[in-house]
């Protein structure tokens, strides 16, 4: 979950891989987050293999990906596009689909999942893969909140499994939070970290505690927004406008609610109260169980805090 500034530009390197332990990557879910994934690797040189349940879903992958490309093209090539439509093509060759990730676990450096946050889902997942990877490949988790101790935990490989969360539009965004559990070793953690340098991101060091660092301060702020305007302190587009021109926000947290879903904020606050359910931080509120549950979940269904058309 991230927020979008017209100060990003869509930028993306095209260096090669250099001396990287991560060469082949098998990339878990081909949604947004996994696509975007997907193009970055690619677009960094490594061998990528992006997995789902249908080739349906793959199929739109590599539109939404080749999409994406030529965007960038068309402004990183403007005067040569005979360059810009190399660029695409060098690029899309990186990228295979499988529809089957225990055929192509055996051949990986790096499993990355990036499918729905659901522990159970996850923890299967892994189990299943767990069983047919080398020893060297190391599994990590895109999750946002779940911690990733309890994702390995079906696995038996601890010591190779951390967490890499990336933040939407992966392109364009260059934190990736780098997750070391208790149990992650050294050599897996700096193998991660090196990774996600290799793709031109900036990697900070994250331990296996709630929302890492940016959803664990984000996700209580917006919360307690939330909270604000239930007690009638202030209505949700003075709370935005405050934030915005007071804190220097891009969006105001009404509005960053309807960007990131608010069955996605409902999701991780009803999990982590569950966690720890004295911790005022992570009460439920009301007035967002109440929303979630007439379906109005912000920008993707047309209606959450705000009306968009």
């Amino acid at each position: 979950m991230a927020f979008v500034t017209h100060r990003f530009i869509r930028t993306i390197s095209s260096t090669t891989v250099r001396n990287a332990a991560i060469k082949h990557v098998t990339i878990i879910g081909g949604g947004q987050m996994g696509a975007g994934i997907a193009q970055v690797a690619a677009a960094t040189g490594h061998s990528v293999v992006l997995v789902d349940t249908s080739e349906e879903i793959l199929k739109k992958s590599a539109k939404g990906i080749e999409g994406s490309l030529k965007r960038i093209a068309k402004k990183k090539f403007a005067d040569k596009p005979e360059a810009g439509e190399e660029f695409i093509q060098k690029v899309m060759k990186n990228v295979t689909t499988s529809t089957d990730a225990a055929s192509v676990v055996p051949g990986t450096d790096l499993v990355l999942e990036a499918i729905v946050e659901n522990l159970k889902v996850k923890q299967g997942l892994f189990g299943s893969l767990d069983k047919v990877a080398p020893e060297h490949t190391i599994f990590a988790s895109n999750t946002s909140s779940l911690p990733i101790t309890d994702i390995a935990s079906s696995t038996a490989r601890l010591d190779r499994f951390g967490g890499l969360h990336f933040f939407n539009p992966v392109p364009l965004m260059k934190l990736v939070e780098v997750v070391q559990t208790p149990m992650t070793s050294q050599t897996t953690f700096d193998a991660l970290l090196d990774f996600s340098k290799a793709l031109g991101k900036h990697p900070v060091s994250c331990k296996d505690t709630p929302g890492f660092i940016v959803n664990r301060l984000l996700v209580p702020y917006m919360m307690e927004a939330i909270r604000l305007h239930e007690r009638g302190h202030g209505s949700k587009e003075d709370i935005d406008v405050a934030m915005k021109l007071g804190a220097g926000y891009p969006m105001g947290p009404f509005e960053l609610l309807d960007y990131v879903g608010l069955d996605t904020a409902k999701f991780i606050i009803d999990g982590w109260h569950a966690m720890e359910p004295e911790n005022p931080l992570f009460s439920p509120s009301p007035m967002l169980n109440k929303l979630v549950e007439e379906g109005k979940f912000g920008k993707k269904t047309g209606e959450g805090f705000y009306k968009h058309k």
